[in-house]
C-alpha cells in the first residue's frame, strides 16, 4: 500500500502529512505522531497496517522532513504549538472525533492536546516511549545530537549515522533502515547531506518546565496505552509506574529488545495497538 502525500496551511504554516486509507479502512482515523527529530513516514509500517480498519494520518512537525521550517522557532518550536497546528490540522480533516498514535514528542503533543483545545474528541490514545516528564539525562542526550547535525559525504554515511543514533528503536531490517534514510535526509548547497530537520528545533528542549506534562497528565479522563522500550533511559520505571496509578491509569506494556523507542514495527507491536484501539481488554 502506498500513501498518498499531502500540503495544509495551519496557523500560518504549510504542514506536510501522509494519508493512508486501505479499501477496508472505515471512517474512524489515526493521528500517528512521529518523535522529536524525525518525520512522519517513521509510520509507515504501523500505518499501513491500521489501514486496513483505519483513516491514518502522519504529518511531518513544522521543522521536519516536508513540512514548513518556522520563521519564529523560539514561539513555534514548542508543545503549545504543535497542538495548536495538530487542531487545526483535524479541524480541516473533518475529524470530530480520533484516535492518537504518538512516539516520543508526538505523545507529549498528544497529552497536551487531550487536556487542552482537542479534550474530548481523542478516543484512544497510543503513547510511545513518553511520558509526562521525561528523564533529564536523555533529553539532554538528544539535545546534543539534534542541536548540531552531522554532515557526511554521502548517503551511505548518513545511513550509517543513522544505524548508530537510533540502534535502540530495536530490530530494523536492511529495507527499512534505507527508508529511514532516505525519507529524512536533506541535501546541503555544498553537496553534502544531513539529516532532514532545522537545527532550530533544539528550542523545544532548552525550555521544558520541571513539572513536565503531569498537570496535564493528571486532568485525562480517555483510554491511554504507554508503551515502554525495556531500556529507554527517556521514560523511567518509576515515571511509568505513576502513568499507571494516576490520571488516566494508562495500561503500560515493556517493548522487550528496545530502548527510546520501539519502531513500530513488529507484528508484536501491531497487535498491541490494534487490540487496544478496537478496545479489546486483552492486553499484558
Amino acid at each position: 500500500m502506498t500513501p498518498t502525500s499531502h500540503y495544509l496551511r495551519c496557523e500560518g504554516r504549510e504542514l506536510h502529512y501522509t494519508e493512508w486509507a486501505g479499501p477496508n479502512a472505515a471512517s474512524d482515523a489515526v493521528i500517528a505522531w512521529h518523535g522529536f527529530a524525525r518525520t512522519g513516514r517513521d509510520m509507515d509500517d504501523i500505518a499501513a497496517q491500521l489501514a486496513q480498519r483505519y483513516r491514518v494520518i502522519c504529518p511531518d512537525t513544522i521543522g521536519r522532513g516536508l513540512s514548513q521550517w518556522s520563521p519564529d522557532p523560539a514561539n513555534e518550536y514548542t508543545l503549545p504549538f504543535y497542538v495548536r497546528l495538530a487542531a487545526s490540522l483535524v479541524d480541516q480533516l473533518g475529524l470530530p472525533h480520533f484516535h492518537w498514535l504518538g512516539t516520543s514528542m508526538g505523545g507529549a503533543i498528544g497529552i497536551l492536546a487531550a487536556a487542552t483545545s482537542l479534550r474530548g474528541r481523542l478516543r484512544r490514545m497510543v503513547i510511545n516511549d513518553i511520558g509526562p516528564c521525561p528523564a533529564p539525562e536523555a533529553v539532554q542526550r538528544i539535545l546534543t545530537y539534534a542541536s548540531r547535525p552531522p554532515t557526511f559525504g554521502n548517503v551511505s554515511e548518513l545511513e550509517a549515522y543513522f544505524r548508530t543514533v537510533y540502534a535502540p528503536y530495536g530490530h530494523l531490517s536492511e529495507a527499512q533502515w534505507r527508508r529511514l534514510t532516505e525519507t529524512s535526509v536533506r541535501r546541503l548547497p555544498d553537496g553534502r547531506v544531513t539529516p532532514h530537520y532545522d537545527p532550530a528545533i533544539s528550542m523545544q528542549l532548552q525550555s521544558s518546565s520541571p513539572e513536565g506534562l503531569w498537570p496535564a497528565w493528571d486532568s485525562l479522563d480517555l483510554p491511554v496505552l504507554c508503551l515502554r522500550g525495556a531500556h529507554s533511559d527517556l521514560l523511567l520505571p518509576d515515571a511509568a509506574e505513576q502513568m499507571r496509578t494516576r490520571g488516566p491509569l494508562a495500561v503500560v506494556v515493556e517493548i522487550q529488545g528496545c530502548g527510546h523507542a520501539p519502531a513500530l514495527n513488529t507484528p508484536e507491536q501491531f497487535a498491541l495497538v490494534e487490540r487496544f484501539l478496537a478496545g479489546d481488554a486483552r492486553l499484558p
